[in-house]
C-alpha cells in the first residue's frame, strides 16, 4: 500500500469537506490512507479511506462522522468526452491501489455522478438522498418555501427558547446522547471523539454549536454544523426527550441555514434514508439531491452472509 500522501489539492466540483487531510486527521487519526493519481508532480485524482480489520476482514470504509468521500478528481475543463474518459482511468488506478480487501463501502459526494468505472470494476451502486440549499443568497425565498408546520413551529419555539451558540462540547455531548438513549441506543461516537473533532473545527473556526434554551436554562435541543466556503452541513444534532414539541430543532436549524449564508454558498441536511427523518427535512423546502454508494464485497462467507440476511429481512 503507498505512503499517504496526505497532500490538500485544489477545489473542483468533486471536492467536500470531508476529503480534507486535516478533517481525516481529526476523524481518524493516523487511522486513514489514500490512493493517489499524479501526472508528472501534480495530484490529479485522490481518494481517502480507513482500513480496519475485523474478525479477520479486511473492509474499506469512512471514518466515523464523515457522511461521504468518495474520489476526488482535478478540475482541467475538458470537453465531456476526455473528462469522462479521464475519470474512468482515475478511478481504476485508484481502486489498483487499494489494499486486499473483503469488504470495500465508498460513500460518494453529492457532485460525483460518474460512477460507471465502479460499476464496471464490479461494484453494486444505491442510491441515497439528502436535501440540499443549493444557494443561500436569497434567504427570504428560502423561509417562504418552508411548510407551514416548519414556520409555525419556528413561530412557536421563538416565544419559549432563545438561541446561545457553544455552550461547551460537554454540553452537546449530553444533549446529543439523549436522542439516543430514548431510542434505547448507544451514541455512534465517544465523548473523546467528539472533544477531539471539535477541537480541530473550533480552532479552525468551521463550526458552530446552536443551542435552544428557554428562561429555567433548560437545554430542549442542540445543532452542529461545519463548513467550508462551498457547503455548510448539518453533521449532528440531539434533543430532550422530554421537551420534544417545542419546535426548537427547527428553530435551531432555520438559525443554522442563517448562519451558513454568512460562511459559505450552500447548506446540505445530511439527509437520512429514515422515513421520519426524510419527511422532517423535506419540509424545510431544498432540493432533494441524490448521492450514490459503492459497494463491493469480495469474500464468499461475506457474500453469503449478506445473500441470508438480505432474505431473512
Amino acid at each position: 500500500m503507498l505512503s499517504p500522501a496526505k497532500t490538500l489539492v485544489s477545489a473542483p466540483a468533486s471536492y467536500c469537506l470531508f476529503q480534507d487531510p486535516w478533517w481525516l486527521d481529526a476523524v481518524a487519526p493516523d487511522g486513514w490512507s489514500e490512493a493517489v493519481v499524479r501526472k508528472g508532480d501534480e495530484v490529479v485524482a485522490r481518494m481517502p479511506y480507513v482500513a480496519s480489520r475485523k474478525y479477520g476482514t479486511l473492509s474499506i470504509t469512512r471514518p466515523r462522522l464523515t457522511p461521504t468521500l468518495g474520489p476526488w478528481h482535478r478540475t482541467t475543463g475538458a470537453k465531456s468526452v476526455k473528462r469522462l474518459r479521464t475519470e474512468k482511468d482515475n478511478i481504476e488506478a485508484l481502486l489498483d491501489q487499494l489494499p486486499p480487501y473483503d469488504r470495500c463501502s465508498i460513500m460518494c459526494h453529492p457532485n460525483l455522478v460518474n460512477l460507471l468505472p465502479f460499476h464496471w470494476a464490479g461494484f453494486q451502486l444505491a442510491v441515497k438522498y439528502t436535501y440540499r440549499f443549493p444557494d443561500l443568497s436569497d434567504l427570504d425565498a428560502i423561509w417562504k418555501g418552508f411548510a407551514e408546520n416548519i414556520r409555525s413551529d419556528i413561530r412557536k419555539s421563538q416565544k419559549h427558547v432563545g438561541i446561545e451558540c457553544d455552550l461547551g462540547t460537554s454540553q452537546f455531548i449530553a444533549t446529543y446522547t439523549k436522542t439516543f438513549q430514548r431510542q434505547g441506543r448507544n451514541s455512534p461516537v465517544s465523548p473523546a471523539f467528539l472533544e477531539r473533532l471539535d477541537d480541530v473545527l473550533a480552532r479552525r473556526g468551521r463550526r458552530r454549536q446552536l443551542f435552544a434554551v428557554d428562561g429555567k436554562r433548560r437545554i430542549h435541543a442542540a445543532v452542529y454544523m461545519v463548513w467550508d466556503d462551498r457547503c455548510a452541513y448539518y453533521l449532528m444534532g440531539g434533543g430532550d426527550p422530554e421537551l420534544r414539541n417545542s419546535g426548537a430543532t427547527s428553530l435551531l436549524l432555520w438559525n443554522a441555514i442563517q448562519h451558513a449564508a454568512t460562511v459559505s454558498n450552500s447548506f446540505d441536511f445530511e439527509g437520512s434514508m429514515l422515513e421520519p427523518v426524510e419527511r422532517f427535512f423535506r419540509a424545510f423546502g431544498a432540493v432533494q439531491t441524490p448521492y450514490y454508494q459503492a459497494h463491493r464485497i469480495n469474500s464468499r462467507v461475506l457474500r453469503l452472509a449478506a445473500a441470508f440476511w438480505g432474505r431473512a429481512a
